[in-house]
């Protein structure tokens, strides 16, 4: 009971001083990309009713969530994921658009997993969700947004993989693959055990076209004379050919944005939500195992919730961006102006006026009463650990 009462559950944990300064100043730079791009905030509920997460959606499995009755014996859950809660709301209050809808959110999910050892199971998000527009010139925008959104955070070494849930489910299709198969191969891909696909691979009688179109799975980088290569082989499968024109389409819109080379395609990229029909994404940088992004299209999500609507969106896992800037000690700038004001006792009335009149200005000021006992230099020491620009002493005349 002493230790519940001094250490926090398995999985989550305490941000304080420094760090949360900095979690605090990344989050805003990466809102502030998101409102450039013309994205309107949203804010859904902690926790939603079970079915918003169900099996049925293709979301986190029920064994992961956290669960809880409220009085009328309704399961609920905290949100492992913001995109079901973000689709339910623009079925309900967007309804009347038939113009693209733009949102973005901030907030922290919740993932009850035993996998998870070692890594948090509450964890901070900040996204953006295109819905109602289906266009690859909509993919393009929303990876411009993931690299700038990274760039603003100060990185300058990460790469963004991009494969497409329709060239996995084609090819899957085309060989013929029961659900068992399919998850074998998923699995593998998973693990990115690339020899253990093509074993698989071997063992299935396929012909030589479809070989070749399998083999692309296997690739950390498929190159766009690949690509080229795979749209001729793929003429004869109509999935596997819609997914291939689409990345090659993509290509030449990220050049335009001329973050192409942050941008590589990986078409064996597996997710484990299943609700996404198009791009899949996922960001990686030096110091985390981790994507620090994730996302993809999800045509058919907002069916659901009675709403028929193309969508595409994506989510910075903030903690795993802050730890791979911490470990490449990348630090953000803090243009925040504060001081700290130690006053006697008796000139409290001169010492508040002081911080009222500086806090009137703009800057941040902390009001210290001398203590018996402490020197001046145990305050100019307490600031410098507080990371103060500015101390002033009021003392008795």
């Amino acid at each position: 009971m002493t230790d519940q009462m001094l250490h926090t559950p398995d999985g989550v944990r305490d941000i304080y001083n420094g760090e949360c300064k900095q979690k605090l100043l990344l989050q805003e730079r990466l809102h502030d990309v998101l409102r450039q791009y013309g994205y309107r905030d949203i804010q859904t509920p902690t926790f939603e009713f079970f079915n918003i997460f169900g099996k049925e959606i293709g979301t986190t499995p029920s064994k992961d969530l956290y669960k809880f009755f409220d009085k009328d014996g309704s399961t609920l859950v905290l949100r492992p994921d913001f995109t079901p809660s973000i689709a339910r709301s623009a079925a309900k209050y967007y309804t009347e658009d038939d113009m693209p809808v733009k949102l973005c959110y901030m907030g922290n999910t919740f993932i009850n997993s035993n996998a998870y050892q070692g890594r948090l199971k509450e964890t901070t998000q900040c996204g953006a969700e295109l819905i109602g527009d289906g266009t690859v010139a909509a993919d393009a925008e929303i990876l411009a947004m993931v690299v700038e959104s990274l760039l603003s955070s100060g990185l300058k070494e990460f790469q963004i993989s991009v494969g497409h849930a329709q060239f996995f489910r084609g090819l899957a299709e085309a060989a013929g693959l029961d659900e068992e198969q399919q998850q074998e191969l998923r699995e593998l891909l998973a693990n990115k055990n690339y020899f253990g696909v093509e074993e698989m691979v071997e063992g299935m009688h396929l012909n030589d076209t479809l070989k070749k179109l399998f083999s692309l799975l296997g690739s950390f980088e498929t190159q766009v004379e690949e690509l080229a290569e795979a749209k001729s082989l793929a003429s004869d499968y109509p999935n596997i050919l819609s997914a291939i024109t689409d990345l090659e389409k993509l290509g030449s819109f990220l050049r335009l944005y001329g973050i192409e080379k942050y941008v590589s395609f990986e078409l064996g990229i597996i997710s484990n939500y299943h609700y996404y029909t198009g791009i899949i994404f996922a960001g990686y940088t030096f110091g985390t195992g981790e994507p620090v992004v994730k996302g993809g299209r999800y045509d058919r999500l907002l069916t659901y919730f009675g709403r028929k609507a193309p969508a595409i969106g994506f989510a910075i896992v903030v903690d795993q961006l802050l730890s791979a800037l911490s470990r490449q000690k990348i630090t953000l700038p803090s243009e925040e102006k504060n001081q700290m004001i130690v006053y006697a006792e008796s000139k409290i009335a001169e010492a508040v006026e002081k911080a009222k009149e500086l806090r009137a200005q703009g800057i941040s000021v902390s009001l210290i009463q001398m203590q018996e006992g402490r020197s001046k230099d145990d305050y100019l020491s307490y600031a410098m650990k507080d990371h103060v620009s500015k101390v002033e002493f009021i003392e008795e005349a």
